[in-house]
């Protein structure tokens, strides 16, 4: 009775009363422990509201009903199809739209709907995957910060792939302490490829130094990004690397003189195919004969076993208690294996390059720690 009173009262009041009528009558629907009658009633008057021609009397359906699990599964459906200051708030927060409703409206492409989407209190991981693969740059940055979101690691690499390139996503992308190591190297990359194309780095510099210098930077970069990279995880930025080329045998020279000792030796396993348990026994106490043997079965040229040997020696000692040094050190005992500062050729230039770095490391950080004493 009070809801057909309710029905021929509706057609005469005004949006304000009606708004507010229509939020009392939802709140009851939900809230309320009605007879079976009056709540069939009650539902079909409220699916009559959303025909109003007020959104102001939609929206309070929609705030009313949006987080409710017992709201009536098609009201819920039409707000989330509203125009978007109405469908808002259903899309943003009700229980009740399932993942094959939210991917579907992801698909819609509308850039607003997928930014509510990203940001609702939880994301499983099919969606977050959905938005990674459709999503437009923002409702990918915000899916990032979304602390609530499952996020699955082929969901990183895509939006690292598809949108790596602009700002937004990308600091996202590196804040994520998530983040797998082998898309932190790809955002490497790509903010290289960014630089190097630059109308003022090609003016400054021309475009084959650009490009040298970019390529240079990349892997000293990458070198450092090693340091945050779990022991879990150097199999799959191994994998990334030697996909992409970078898994050289001057990178890995790299790696061994920066006393990253652990990749190294994932590095091995995976480019001599032999079991991890061998690899990291040989690293740790093998004999030369040994390692070369190893060294040999994952490609590297003869010509780089003697200074490889010697500065995994040192690291040893150094994780033995036994010594204390540095980079700087050990790669000055690897350009003494190939003859000191008078030797040429490649790799001779490239240890020599890694000590002059060392050099200027440590050079750096003594004036800094002079300046602030």
């Amino acid at each position: 009775m009070i809801v057909s009173h309710f029905l021929k009262w509706i057609d005469t009041a005004r949006v304000a009363e009606r708004a507010a009528a229509a939020s009392a009558l939802a709140r009851a629907y939900i809230n309320s422990d009605l007879p079976f009658e009056d709540r069939c009633a009650a539902e079909a008057a409220l699916t009559l509201l959303l025909d109003d021609a007020s959104s102001k009397v939609r929206l309070a359906l929609a705030e009313a009903l949006s987080m409710s699990h017992h709201a009536p599964i098609q009201i819920i459906s039409a707000l989330a199809s509203d125009q978007p200051e109405v469908a808002a708030m259903v899309l943003a927060r009700s229980p009740l739209l399932t993942d094959a409703d939210l991917i579907d409206r992801v698909a819609g492409g509308q850039k607003a709907t997928q930014k509510l989407i990203a940001d609702r209190p939880v994301v499983s991981m099919a969606l977050a995957a959905a938005i990674a693969e459709i999503g437009e740059p923002e409702a990918c940055a915000v899916l990032l910060a979304n602390s609530g979101a499952d996020i699955a690691s082929l969901s990183f690499r895509r939006m690292a792939e598809r949108h790596g390139h602009l700002p937004l996503v990308r600091e996202a992308l590196i804040a994520d302490e998530r983040l797998p190591a082998d898309c932190r190297h790809m955002l490497l990359v790509k903010l290289g490829e960014t630089l190097k194309g630059s109308p003022l780095v090609l003016a400054l510099m021309g475009a084959a130094r650009a490009d040298r210098v970019m390529r240079d930077a990349c892997v000293k970069a990458s070198v450092t990004l090693i340091e945050g990279t779990r022991a879990d995880e150097h199999a799959a930025l191994i994998e990334h690397l030697r996909l992409r080329g970078d898994l050289t045998a001057s990178f890995i020279i790299r790696t061994i003189a920066h006393g990253k000792v652990d990749f190294f030796g994932s590095a091995l396993v995976a480019l001599a195919q032999q079991s991890e348990q061998r690899v990291r026994a040989l690293l740790a106490g093998g004999h030369d004969v040994a390692l070369q043997a190893l060294f040999r079965s994952a490609g590297l040229a003869a010509a780089t076993h003697g200074i490889i040997l010697r500065a995994l020696k040192v690291w040893r000692e150094v994780a033995n208690g036994k010594r204390v040094a540095g980079v700087q050190e050990v790669s000055w005992l690897m350009l003494k294996e190939l003859g000191g500062q008078s030797a040429e050729g490649d790799l001779a230039g490239l240890v020599k390059s890694i000590h002059l770095d060392a050099l200027r490391e440590n050079a750096r950080g003594h004036a800094l720690a002079i300046a602030a004493a």
